[in-house]
């Protein structure tokens, strides 16, 4: 297959992630301005997408520095996909098919991962879209356990018309805190299969990793996501302070203006490190109430303020006792942008087996006032004035039909799941099931299946790939 489209863009090595709420333009640009040569717009749900003029002025923003730029669709409708496609033809280089979001709206709404199985409907969608512009049309995938079926899975895409494929090494199971290493082997496979451009996505923290992932796998360019989200300039092969990459974002979105829950993500991700230290709460709380610009740069003042005559050096940093007993491993300070690095799949479930061995208490969304007792989200607040206002004799339907009836917990007014195995609303049975690794078909809860299926993974890991990946 040519690699002619693919040298008129540049050969783009140095990819940022389509993410949900986190890859809007001013952040795009961001992350061009240091180093990254290809971004994609979030996931856009082609069927909103064709039928709400409001949805595409809102989400399709782009502008002339935002160049070469990909435009990632979901959806399971050939003839609806095509559509979406040929409203975007003109504002982007290719059009992406988003084979390879994990999470449950996907598995509600039949798309991403969750199509992996649907061969014959994925070769009518690329062809269709194919069919309809005149630019290539490219697809992101996640691996299935076996490197046989991975490979034949890309094979089949590319033979369907697909120009240039993206891999995560990680299977649909593997989200969340059971997330684990993303495996290169299957990656290197599928390059050495297919003829097309490839990317490879997972365990890009670093400019090094991007570079081991390059030399290992063959790959044409590396994706990076979580990566980048916590150091946009990691393709620069920097740490950035984290204060003049905020305020360099800032001044990107009071130019290119864009939902005040995206900038809150951004910068929560940035300063994540500077949050863990219990002397930045104030500055944490404005941060979570923040509504405007103003508020976000008040935050970034502050960090500066504080952190400025240690950066210099006109003052030594070093980790207080209390920093320690907490286990913070600050190898960068805290201000300056770091990755993020989730627990392995083992030590979830070790935790686990000490939650429910009643060693520690669990952590999970917790929060103790003053008095002693549970704090509450406003959503929950006004769920329960909402319950104060109903007939005093609701209380008489829980003997009846589980119509009505409400949560078994104690103090939880919310109605339980009528096919809840535990009696409880959705909420309480989540939180049970986490901490007792139960699953829940009435909820769609599963955490004890998926924890299994992503332990039974990680140890089908070959030991080399470990090795490359460590």
């Amino acid at each position: 297959m040519s690699y002619d489209w693919f040298e008129s863009i540049g050969r783009p090595q140095f990819v940022v992630a389509p993410m949900v709420d986190a890859s809007e333009l001013a952040w795009r640009l961001l992350c061009r301005r240091h180093g990254a040569t290809l971004c994609y717009t979030p996931m856009f749900h082609s069927n909103i997408f064709t039928k709400d003029h409001k949805y595409r002025k809102e989400n399709m923003v782009t502008c002339d520095e935002d160049r070469p730029l990909i435009v990632q669709f979901c959806g399971n409708n050939p003839e609806i996909m095509a559509a979406a496609a040929k409203m975007v033809e003109g504002q982007c280089d290719a059009i992406e098919i988003n084979l390879g979001c994990p999470q449950s709206i996907a598995k509600r709404g039949r798309y991403g991962a969750f199509l992996q199985d649907e061969w014959e409907l994925l070769q009518k969608i690329v062809k269709a879209m194919s069919e309809a512009v005149s630019i290539p049309i490219t697809c992101k995938v996640r691996i299935f356990e076996s490197i046989e079926k991975s490979v034949d899975y890309a094979l089949m895409l590319q033979k369907a018309g697909c120009k240039m494929l993206t891999v995560h090494g990680r299977t649909r199971e593997q989200k969340g805190p059971l997330t684990g290493v993303a495996s290169w082997k299957h990656i290197k496979a599928v390059r050495e299969a297919i003829s097309i451009p490839m990317l490879a996505n997972g365990n890009i923290q670093s400019v090094e990793d991007v570079y081991r992932c390059l030399e290992y796998t063959k790959v044409d360019g590396v994706m990076s996501a979580e990566g980048i989200l916590t150091n946009p300039a990691l393709f620069e092969g920097i740490n950035s302070v984290t204060w003049e990459i905020v305020q360099e974002y800032l001044d990107l979105v009071q130019q290119y203006p864009c939902p005040t829950s995206y900038v809150r993500g951004h910068l929560f991700k940035m300063f994540h490190k500077i949050f863990t230290l219990e002397e930045n709460n104030d500055d944490r709380q404005i941060l979570a109430t923040a509504q405007n610009l103003n508020d976000f740069r008040t935050v970034c003042s502050n960090i500066k303020d504080k952190y400025l005559p240690y950066h210099e050096g006109k003052i030594i940093y070093e980790n207080d006792e209390n920093i320690l007993r907490k286990g913070y491993d600050l190898i960068l300070p805290p201000w300056i942008c770091q990755p993020y690095v989730r627990m392995t799949p083992e030590e979830h479930t070790q935790k686990l087996e000490k939650l429910n061995a009643n060693e520690h208490v669990a952590e999970k969304r917790t929060l103790i006032d003053e008095n002693g007792d549970p704090t509450i989200s406003k959503k929950k607040m006004r769920r329960l004035r909402k319950s104060l206002r109903r007939p005093k004799n609701l209380e008489k339907n829980r003997n009846n039909d589980r119509h009505g009836e409400i949560c078994v917990i104690k103090k939880c007014l919310n109605p339980l799941g009528r096919r809840c195995l535990f009696r409880l609303c959705k909420k309480c049975c989540k939180d049970k099931c986490f901490e007792e690794d139960l699953d829940c078909p009435g909820h769609r809860i599963l955490v004890h299946t998926r924890r299994e299926m992503a332990i039974k993974y990680s140890k089908n890991i070959d030991k080399n790939t470990e090795i490359v990946t460590n």
